[in-house]
């Protein structure tokens, strides 16, 4: 890899430490500890005399401007570095746009005070909204180290049925995220000790969905693996499916784990990062599945795609 390569993992790896931070600010119920202002901390830029919480929110909206500013060094370099209709500068592009609507949820969540114990349907949509585009901005920046490193550009469009399968998958896991976005909620109204009301106990209630859909979306996705495995879709391909796999098991335990002892918050922090890699691991093996066009049952030679191709 050269510089710019391993630049795009390390935004990657730092987008990743913000996202945790962001999970310690929700199960903490420090979301509140800025104020309702955004972007100054309780109307100050240094808030005097701050609060364990405030420190806690602070240093995520600091983490937060330092992973932006990562991005756009990230977009800039693949200008740059990366020849014109190179798949690295469109996911960059991607990154970029993600980020920016990132920030846009999360200046929501505090200017619309949906943080702290705040019980509202708004805040568990807006959960489910910033789960999704969190997906999505690491989706971007895995591609784009991805395709920076080398990694073969792909099209989604004119797939196999096993091509239609990784897109499914794909889908499965944002359902199954979205739900533990939720989760997450119920848990932090539910352990923080609250009087909940009505839609509080309805939030807490739904905590329930999680696991089983958790369960069906890494059963499909582990079935997936082994069809790429079958497939013999080559080195890289073979690699990334038996660590999805892996990563499924390892996070269906902490899962339990995790239920088993309450949700603390060390647990939680741990259950979103194994999420997040277990996310990133099924990119690489549906990019690597993918990069192989019309990929049929049985089918031991896919055609690959020409070396000029961009990500469509």
């Amino acid at each position: 890899m050269d510089r710019f390569a391993r630049f795009s993992w390390f935004t990657l790896a730092s987008n990743i430490a913000v996202i945790l931070w962001g999970a310690a600010v929700r199960a903490t119920g420090s979301g509140a500890g800025c104020g309702s202002h955004w972007p100054l901390c309780n109307g100050e830029v240094v808030p005097r005399a701050p609060q364990v919480e405030t420190l806690i929110e602070l240093t995520h909206r600091v983490t937060s401007g330092i992973a932006l500013l990562l991005v756009v060094g990230l977009l800039i370099g693949a200008f740059r570095l990366r020849p014109r209709g190179h798949a690295a500068r469109k996911a960059a592009v991607f990154s970029m746009i993600f980020m920016l609507t990132e920030a846009a949820v999360g200046a929501g969540l505090v200017l619309f005070e949906l943080v702290a114990h705040n019980q509202s349907i708004a805040r568990a949509l807006f959960m489910g909204t910033h789960l999704v585009n969190t997906f999505f901005l690491l989706a971007a920046l895995t591609l784009t180290a991805h395709f920076a490193g080398g990694g073969a550009p792909f099209s989604v469009r004119g797939q196999s049925p096993l091509g239609r399968g990784l897109v499914l998958g794909f889908a499965g896991l944002l359902v199954a995220g979205v739900s533990g976005a939720v989760a997450a909620l119920g848990d932090t109204l539910f352990l923080s000790g609250a009087t909940l009301s009505p839609t509080g106990e309805m939030l807490v209630q739904l905590r329930v969905f999680h696991p089983y859909l958790s369960i069906a979306a890494g059963i499909y996705t582990v079935w997936l693996a082994l069809q790429v495995l079958k497939r013999r879709l080559g080195p890289e391909a073979g690699r990334r499916a038996l660590q999805v796999a892996g990563l499924v098991f390892v996070q269906l335990v902490a899962g339990a784990v995790n239920v088993l002892l309450q949700a603390p918050v060390w647990m939680q922090i741990v259950h979103l990062l194994l999420a997040d890699l277990l996310w990133i691991g099924y990119l690489l093996m549906g990019a690597s599945a993918l990069a192989a066009r019309g990929v049929e049952v049985g089918e031991e030679t896919p055609t690959a795609i020409p070396a000029g191709a961009g990500l469509r």
